[in-house]
């Protein structure tokens, strides 16, 4: 895209912050992937966690995804990143590792493709593959940004999981064939397909916590919601949009919006900027900074009660930060449900008391 002007941080308009140096960035030793994972997304990895051998299982099932077949494919196909070769993107990611502590270095490849995008695969051993069409789009900040939410997805473990769903997806086809089957299958794959958006929420506050300056996050979605006309966009407009879109206070528009997403692995651009600017306002970004981030050494303490609780209380505030009629519906008969359950509980509690005047 030549020498891409729009790409560079000072061509959106209303940043206000510029992007900061490599050497002010904290580098967040032994922080635990939990810091960066949605409620609505830790919440299943934690239960997942917990099932001992869950993961020895899925690996075991790796003959659905022959791991290795699909490496040698890139390797023959694509450009494996090294020190000679896209080296700028190898020391990006070298330095995003150092950043957020990780354990090891995956793979990263080139791949030839105009279309901008960047997936994380592998089941035993995960890789990380850019398109050169997203290589074309980027600078190296915004570059690092994606590489930051790549490593989140395979600290995170998604890539095991995420390699399970697409699985499930080429096996849709006939699972849908069975008679009744289909409606079963189909709300499971709708359950699989709303942890996997919130999986990507989760990868979106990793690549910030590795790139630590929001303006650079938001710039990512703005480019790829647009194909890169950065010098064309306004960000506050862009995200009086995002909250245009989350008060559709029609309720065909909420409707709409749940079916355009049943099927969809990824939230739209739009929605995915305002989510982590809506963390960043949260004030826990910047508490991690300063170095209040949960450690790996505590993840065997994580709950899974603590993990549902704040899950749930994720959606809650959600609905009530939105106008969406469906929302407000669905908090509402929350609310409801839940009110109904303390007096059930209380009423269930008297009669199951013993009576005072009883011998």
């Amino acid at each position: 895209m030549g020498d891409r002007p729009c790409g560079r941080p000072t061509a959106c308009k209303s940043d206000s912050v510029t992007t900061q140096p490599a050497r002010s960035r904290v580098t967040l030793t032994d922080i635990s992937s939990r810091a960066w994972e949605h409620p609505a997304d830790r919440g299943a990895l934690v239960a997942l966690r917990k099932l001992k051998g869950f993961d020895t299982v899925l690996k075991a099932m790796s003959g659905l995804f022959n791991e290795r077949a699909v490496r040698l494919v890139y390797l023959g196909s694509a450009i494996k990143v090294d020190e000679r070769q896209f080296s700028r993107l190898h020391s990006l990611l070298t330095d995003v590792a150092r950043i957020l502590d990780a354990p090891e270095l995956p793979e990263l490849y080139v791949s030839a493709n105009p279309v901008p995008n960047a997936l994380t695969i592998g089941m035993n051993k995960p890789f990380i593959v850019v398109t050169s069409g997203l290589v074309d789009l980027l600078d190296d900040e915004e570059m690092r940004f994606v590489l930051g939410h790549e490593l989140g997805h395979a600290i995170s473990g998604h890539a095991v999981y995420q390699t399970l769903l697409q699985r499930l997806i080429q096996l849709s086809g006939v699972l849908n064939a069975v008679p009744l089957g289909g409606l079963g299958f189909r709300a499971i794959m709708a359950a699989l397909m709303e942890w996997s958006r919130k999986a990507e929420l989760s990868a979106d506050r990793a690549g910030l916590l590795a790139t630590q300056d929001p303006p650079t996050a938001f710039r990512v979605h703005m480019q790829l919601a647009s194909g890169g006309h950065l010098e064309d966009l306004d960000t506050t407009s862009f995200f009086a949009q995002g909250q245009e879109y989350d008060d559709a206070g029609d309720l065909r528009d909420s409707v709409l919006k749940l079916l355009l997403v049943e099927a969809r692995s990824h939230p739209f651009a739009v929605v995915r900027a305002t989510e982590l600017r809506r963390w960043v306002d949260s004030g826990e970004y910047t508490a991690f900074l300063a170095g209040g981030y949960p450690r790996r050494d505590t993840d065997d303490e994580a709950k899974v009660s603590d993990a549902a609780r704040d899950a749930a209380r994720s959606y809650t505030e959600t609905f009530q930060q939105s106008q969406d009629a469906v929302g407000r519906l669905v908090h509402d008969a929350a609310g409801f449900l839940g009110s109904a359950k303390l007096w059930l509980d209380d009423v269930l509690g008297r009669s199951g008391r013993p009576d005072d005047d009883a011998v």
